[in-house]
């Protein structure tokens, strides 16, 4: 079958590799939608973040060349054995997280903090940009019948947004700001919604995207090359009670704390490829909180069904759809050179 295979940076190659085949307590599934995620994206640029390289992961027992995507979708193929709760031609998203399920963050049932934390397409395993793939049953959601396969691409990048605005400290009433507008961005403005943020202000510098967050719900869309994102922020609201950072860019930060009022949290959701600083007065003196979040847990439930009632849409989100065969030059480059996409769908082939 085809795969879309990361074998270093800037390089990702369509391949012909072996179908796979389930095993004991796994399920094969016919891919249908494939996501490429901004994890993705540091990985074909700057990696390798996620993707081990020397030695096999510990949970996935794969290293470098891995399949990549790890926000799929597709219709059950095959059982392996023992699995019960699931039928051939079930449609399901999967929920991509190797855990370990021993250490003390799994035991807590906080899987998304394992110690051995990898993701399927990233850290190995057989990831969605292919034609199957064959993934731990417990990674299977069932996919209400309301929803389209295109949606089902979109709960996993969904489940980061809300999962974040669960963990953050916003009420129903408090005002928010999120810096950056890119695929996560918008769904934590769109989560931010669902929590009853009464100001959402957004920080983008791409204009397409800036009317997105418009279109999706923002109270206000706000360019950083214009003017000081801060003082606009800070003039609007006196200080956000939660700022989300989802732009992994070092000097936002700093700007994430500014712009919260006192005792205000900054929800750190990016992937970061290098440090970023900051002047820890300004939590000091305001008894600022500063929160970091990693993808998601026990949350696909919920956002299937807030899918159901028309949040997070495929037809406000997805910005192109791409055959496998033109993943690199019309998915990774068209991501890196052009920052109006919001999120491009890879359909697997037959």
């Amino acid at each position: 079958m085809k795969a879309a295979r990361w074998h270093g940076v800037k390089d990702i190659r369509v391949e012909d590799i072996p179908e796979p085949k389930p095993g004991k307590g796994e399920v094969k599934v016919k891919v249908a939608w494939t996501g490429i995620c901004g994890s993705d994206l540091h990985e074909y640029l700057a990696g390798p973040i996620f993707v081990p390289v020397d030695e096999d992961h510990p949970l996935s027992h794969d290293k470098a060349p891995i399949t990549m995507g790890h926000e799929y979708c597709g219709t059950v193929a095959e059982l392996g054995d023992g699995v019960t709760d699931l039928a051939v031609g079930d449609r399901v998203a999967i929920e991509p997280i190797f855990a370990c399920g021993e250490c003390a963050a799994c035991l807590e049932g906080k899987y998304n903090l394992c110690d051995s934390l990898g993701f399927v397409g990233l850290s190995g395993g057989h990831g969605g940009f292919a034609t199957y793939s064959v993934v731990p049953a417990r990674m299977v959601h069932k996919m209400p019948q309301a929803l389209s396969m295109e949606q089902g691409a979109l709960v996993e990048p969904a489940a980061v947004a809300l999962h974040a605005v669960r963990l953050s400290k916003i009420k129903a009433g408090d005002k928010a700001a999120v810096f950056g507008a890119g695929p996560i961005g918008l769904l934590v403005v769109e989560s931010l919604r669902v929590a009853g943020a009464s100001e959402i202000h957004v920080v983008e510098p791409s204009e397409v995207r800036r009317q997105k967050a418009l279109d999706l719900g923002a109270t206000s869309a706000i360019d950083p090359t214009a003017m000081d994102a801060v003082v606009e922020v800070r003039e609007a609201t006196g200080g956000v009670h939660v700022a989300f950072e989802v732009t992994g860019v070092p000097q936002v930060l700093p700007q994430c704390i500014d712009a919260t009022r006192h005792e205000g949290q900054v929800l750190v959701v990016s992937i970061w490829e290098q440090e970023a600083s900051f002047q820890p007065n300004t939590v000091v003196l305001k008894e600022r909180q500063l929160k970091g979040t990693i993808a998601y847990r026990n949350v696909y439930p919920a956002v299937m069904a807030l899918m159901t009632q028309g949040y997070f849409s495929a037809d406000q989100l997805v910005t192109k759809r791409i055959p496998l065969d033109e993943i690199v030059a019309e998915g990774f480059e068209a991501l890196a050179a052009e920052k109006s996409h919001v999120k491009i769908l890879v359909e697997a082939p037959d």
